[in-house]
């Protein structure tokens, strides 16, 4: 892959283009609202629990609706999916400006759990659809894009987030967010592709989103080849570093504060918890092409490229967890999320080129919930942890010594994708 490849698709495939600038507009917008909460709770609460509690109800209902979610997906259309979930969404972020004090504090995390379960619709549509809209050459390029775009958008939603936050206050964070999904939605709504796993089926009803036995195939199907098991465990994989939702914000307001001429100590915090996301971001950007570019379609290069990253995730934060300065910090979030995001794109084009179209929305449903799962629980366990005492870079430390668990576990793994299909 030549970084031509990627200003060829985006010139010549118009869907892609759409899809494309659908999630540039919709993720700046939730990049915004993230350090917008985070630090509102910091503020109110003081409790690194409540941080996580809101990065669980941001992650956790994608596991319990992910069978619902692939059931959908594989029965309906799939930019009719993307759609309603955006235009829910904005409405959901708006209401999140009703929350001012602790008293109906409740109602964020209520907000939280139902933006997510739009999300979970979303999400294993938009992934589902890229092998509809590209063809088999553009597919790694399309995942290495839109890996890039995630983490570029991260890293700029989270540096501007938190000077629009100082300068605007919140109600502006939410409605720029709201405004993201309903342009998002406009771009979906003109896309016009094929969709093959929806033709000549009944139209689905209420009792089929309780019926088992699509869920069932699913699993049988999954089961009976080793190498799709194996990848769709990929990202639970990486979602054990989810603990960095918790430390990243933690460190930026008592450890790496940036502070300024004239401002107050919380505005501090809300810069230098923006410098380490847009750190963790800038490093995302630069393993979602360093690894679209080295594997391309090679199976076995994609296997390695999940092993690199593995590996450089943990030396990343073992790394941060003994960075003595806002530099040092910096550095080992670019290493460690390099590797995360070289690790989603390659995991990402390993499913799509193992999955038929018609279980697609079902496969990747799952690994949504795997990697949900894995974030809920590392994230939880690391605000526990804080509030316990434990020392923020020590849980830093220990979240890269956890992916030692991933990194061996792909190995042996392995052996499956040597063997001939």
């Amino acid at each position: 892959m030549s970084f031509s490849s990627y200003w060829r698709i985006l010139r010549e495939n118009r869907n892609f283009r759409l899809l494309w600038t659908a999630q540039i507009v919709s993720e700046l917008g939730d990049w915004f609202y993230s350090i917008a909460i985070f630090t509102f709770l910091l503020e109110l609460t003081g409790s690194a629990q409540m941080v996580a509690l809101a990065f669980l109800m941001q992650v956790l209902p994608q596991t319990f609706m992910a069978p619902t979610a692939g059931v959908i997906n594989d029965r309906v259309s799939r930019r009719r999916v993307m759609i309603l979930a955006d235009c829910a969404r904005a409405g959901i972020v708006l209401a999140m400006m009703l929350v001012r004090t602790r008293a109906i504090l409740p109602l964020l995390y209520v907000l939280l759990a139902m933006e997510t379960v739009c999300w979970a619709m979303f999400e294993p549509a938009r992934s589902a659809v890229i092998p509809n809209i590209a063809k088999d050459e553009e597919i790694p390029v399309a995942n290495a894009l839109s890996s890039a775009t995630w983490s570029i958008n991260f890293a700029m939603g989270a540096a501007f987030g938190g000077l629009v936050l100082v300068s605007f206050g919140r109600p502006a964070v939410f409605i720029v967010n709201s405004l993201s999904f309903v342009v998002s939605a406009l771009l979906i709504r003109s896309m016009r592709f094929a969709e093959p796993h929806a033709e000549n089926l009944p139209p689905l009803k209420w009792r089929d989103l309780v019926d088992f036995s699509p869920i069932a195939e699913g699993l049988r199907y999954v089961r009976r080849d080793p190498k799709l098991l194996s990848a769709i465990f990929v990202k639970g994989g990486i979602g054990l570093a989810g603990s960095n939702w918790v430390i990243l914000p933690v460190l930026g307001e008592r450890v790496f504060r940036l502070q300024l001429a004239g401002m107050s100590a919380a505005q501090a915090g809300a810069l230098g918890m923006s410098v380490l996301l847009a750190s963790r971001g800038a490093g995302a950007i630069l393993g979602s092409f360093l690894g679209g570019n080295f594997a391309g379609l090679d199976r076995s290069r994609l296997r390695w490229t999940i092993l690199a990253g593995f590996s450089m995730i943990g030396a990343g934060y073992v790394a941060l967890g003994s960075a003595g300065s806002l530099m040092m910090a910096v550095l080992s979030l670019l290493l460690a999320h390099a590797g995360g995001s070289a690790c989603w794109a390659a995991s990402a084009t390993l499913l799509q080129m193992q999955t038929d179209d018609r279980f697609r929305g079902r496969v990747f449903s799952a690994e949504v919930a795997l990697s949900m799962l894995a974030l809920s629980i590392s994230s939880f366990a690391a605000g526990r942890a804080v509030d316990a005492g434990i020392a923020v870079r020590t849980v830093a430390a220990a979240t890269g010594a956890l992916m030692l668990v991933p990194a061996t576990l792909w190995l042996i793994a392995g052996r499956a994708w040597r063997e001939p299909s």
